[in-house]
């Protein structure tokens, strides 16, 4: 097994005199973004650094907050990467298929969060040609 953490993630908390994020609401819901791109690069999708700066900017731009580094498994010969983040929101995880040209990827969030632009995101630094984004909303009471 080739586990290899990236480097350390900060853990972001409110600084002195900063507000902390609020509690959340018991009417409150979250979100997964299930997102399967594909036309992607070969070479890309094996380069654990080049996920792990997807990683980087996704937490950057969508204000996400690792709990610890995230954990990276390289799959021998042509096999693709497998990464989780594991987040104070939830968890991040994606998964390359280089000999088909797909990334898989999973974004699930406690709380809700901006849109992200992955169609623009993943072309750019993955060569997609195809992007399917699902939102699904993840309520958290009984109905």
């Amino acid at each position: 097994m080739n586990l290899v953490p990236s480097a350390p993630a900060p853990v972001l908390a409110a600084a002195p005199g900063e507000a902390a994020d609020p509690p959340v609401p018991a009417a409150c819901e979250g979100r997964e973004w299930v997102v399967e791109a594909h036309g992607c690069d070969a070479a890309a999708l094996a380069d654990r650094t080049r996920l792990a700066a997807l990683f980087d900017r996704m937490v950057a731009e969508l204000g996400l907050r690792p709990v610890a580094p995230a954990q990276w498994h390289t799959f021998p010969g042509p096999g693709g990467i497998t990464g989780l983040c594991l987040l104070a929101e939830s968890h991040l995880a994606c998964h390359t298929f280089p000999e088909h040209g797909s990334l898989c990827l999973n974004l699930f969030c406690c709380r809700l969060r901006p849109e992200w632009d992955y169609a623009a995101r993943l072309a750019e630094m993955f060569g997609a040609t195809g992007v399917r984004v699902r939102a699904l909303d993840r309520p958290y009471a009984a109905p």
